[in-house]
C-alpha cells in the first residue's frame, strides 16, 4: 500500500501515467470516494496515458458502463452508484470485462466488492481540500502488492 498526494491536476495525471505504464492488461481496479472525489479523473489520467483521445472519457453514472478504445488497451469504466442491487451489477456481464486483455475500473466498487476479482488494485480517494486529495492504493494480493510498489516507485515516491 502507498499513499499519495495530488495537489492539482498534474499530480492526478503523473498518478495516471504510473498506473497506465504499470498495469497490465486483465487489471481490475475498484474506485472509492464520495461524490465529486475524482474517481472519474483518475480513469481520464489513465486513459490519456495510454493515448485515449482525450474527451472521450466520461462518468459512466447513467449508462453505467463505457468503452475505450484508441488506447494501448482497452478501458472498461464501470460506475455503480445507481444500482438498485448485485444482480444489476451481474447483469453488465462485468466477468467478459474483467477477463478481456482491457483494464477495468469500477467506480463505487465498494458496492460490488464481493463480485469483484479476489485479485485487484484498490484505490481510495479522500478529499483533503479544494484541489488536492489523498489517494491510497493497494493491492489484495501478493502480485497486486508487487504491481502497487512499481506504481510508487513510478510515482516516484519509493
Amino acid at each position: 500500500m502507498f499513499v499519495f498526494t495530488a495537489n492539482n491536476e498534474r499530480d492526478t495525471e503523473r498518478l495516471g501515467a504510473a498506473l497506465a505504464d504499470a498495469l497490465p492488461a486483465g487489471t481490475v481496479v475498484g474506485l472509492i470516494g464520495t461524490l465529486g472525489a475524482g474517481k472519474t479523473r483518475i480513469v481520464q489520467a489513465v486513459a490519456a496515458a495510454l493515448g485515449v483521445p482525450s474527451g472521450n472519457v466520461t462518468s459512466p453514472t447513467f449508462v453505467l458502463v463505457n468503452e475505450y478504445r484508441g488506447g494501448r488497451l482497452p478501458v472498461y469504466h464501470f460506475d455503480t452508484y445507481r444500482l438498485k442491487d448485485e444482480d444489476e451489477f451481474l447483469a453488465l456481464g462485468p466477468e467478459e470485462y474483467f477477463e478481456s486483455n482491457g483494464l477495468s475500473f469500477v467506480e463505487w466498487s465498494d458496492r460490488v466488492a464481493k463480485l469483484l476479482p479476489s485479485e485487484r488494485l484498490e484505490i481510495s480517494i479522500d478529499v483533503i481540500g479544494e484541489t488536492e486529495r489523498r489517494i491510497t492504493v493497494r493491492g489484495t494480493s501478493p502480485k497486486m502488492d508487487d504491481l502497487v510498489t512499481r506504481i510508487n516507485a513510478a510515482c516516484g515516491l519509493a
